[in-house]
């Protein structure tokens, strides 16, 4: 006999108090499990297909270990030192940007720049904030004992957890089927894989589509000439998930400095503009449709309001378990719903003599 739903409520809830306590007082040290818990279910398909194209489990994981290896060594080598160094330099040089931006205004529009105005001193001041508090804290970031321990970890036990997380995933899985409420188990795996559907259209599709355009704006960026273009491919990249706000803040971004750059060279201003168009072109035939599909299953506005409630109550680990806490949450919301919309307290009475 099934517990009262009273009882399920309470085990559930309380389930949900320890979980939070724990995320809460134990965040830092869960953060490489959570990030090599969430490579291993990325690559978990990858070693599927390995898989059934005749390499076992173990070789699968070994050929997936092998490439991702390749791939951070040429990353660290090349891309990451000047990503760094476009960051800083693009934080020390703002001040001069906001400079620029004030002379353009000034002769532009001298009605709205005159000496002690509000836009003047606003765009003054964030120039300077913007090079202090930017330089500050990747000075601290990059020099901080601490920090340099804490990505040494990371390095270290992120990818021994994602590798043999990755070797037992599928054996994971089934032991956890077996220990489900036999009288539940079937709505668990239903809703389990409405769960998954959903983070798999997001993390792993949009995942890939943010690598992809994070790529292209950045090689094309460069290519062209702009000279933070890693920086803003790599922003424009990171925010794809959004729909429209990484070209519309990436393309913002890259004109902007392109007009420092290029000004009065229409042409390369012109390939900047182009570079986003195209990617939007992209983006919204090529790769949304192939690799995310027809519907991915989170709204943006309940992806942003998740992200910023568990950031605000948990912190980075916190932003990092909002994609799959959100996904959750959606999937047993439309649950509910179709629950109460076939219950008697949405039918009431005309709903039940219908029914009969």
């Amino acid at each position: 006999m099934a517990l009262p739903v009273r009882d399920q409520l309470k085990y559930w809830g309380i389930a949900a108090a320890v979980f939070s306590i724990v995320l809460w007082y134990l965040g830092q040290v869960l953060l490489p499990f959570i990030l090599g818990g969430a490579i291993a279910y990325f690559l978990d398909p990858v070693a599927d297909r390995l898989e059934r194209m005749g390499f076992s489990r173990a070789a699968a994981t070994a050929l997936i270990t092998v490439v991702a290896i390749l791939v951070f060594v040429i990353m660290a080598l090349l891309v990451v030192p000047t990503l760094i160094q476009q960051t800083i330099s693009l934080f020390n040089t703002a001040p001069q940007l906001f400079k620029q931006l004030q002379a353009f205004l000034a002769e532009r529009f001298p009605s709205v720049m005159v000496e002690g105005s509000v836009l003047r001193e606003s765009i003054v001041s964030l120039g300077e904030t913007i090079r202090s508090r930017g330089g500050e804290l990747l000075d601290t970031v990059l020099t901080s004992a601490a920090s340099i321990i804490n990505i040494v970890m990371l390095f270290v036990i992120v990818p021994v957890v994602a590798v043999y997380l990755l070797l037992d995933w599928d054996r994971m899985v089934a032991r956890i089927d077996d220990l489900l409420p036999r009288d539940h188990a079937p709505i668990i795996r239903k809703l389990a894989s409405d769960i998954d559907n959903t983070l798999a259209s997001f993390i792993r599709g949009m995942g890939t589509v943010c690598l992809i355009l994070g790529t292209y704006y950045a090689v094309a960026l460069m290519l062209v000439g702009l000279q933070f273009g890693l920086v803003v491919g790599f922003i424009a990249g990171l925010i794809t998930f959004i729909p429209y706000v990484g070209a519309l803040l990436g393309g913002a971004l890259a004109i902007g400095l392109g007009l420092f750059q290029f000004w009065g060279d229409w042409v390369s201003l012109g390939l900047v503009a182009g570079i986003f168009m195209l990617g939007q072109v992209l983006e919204g035939n090529v790769l949304t449709p192939n690799l995310v599909g027809s519907s991915v299953g989170l709204h943006p506005v309940w992806l942003i309001l998740a992200l910023s409630v568990f950031g605000t109550l948990f912190g980075f680990v916190g932003m990092l378990v909002a994609v799959p806490l959100a996904a959750a949450l959606g999937v047993l919301i439309r649950f509910a719903l179709g629950q109460y919309l076939g219950s008697r307290l949405y039918r009431g009475l005309i709903g039940q003599e219908e029914q009969d």
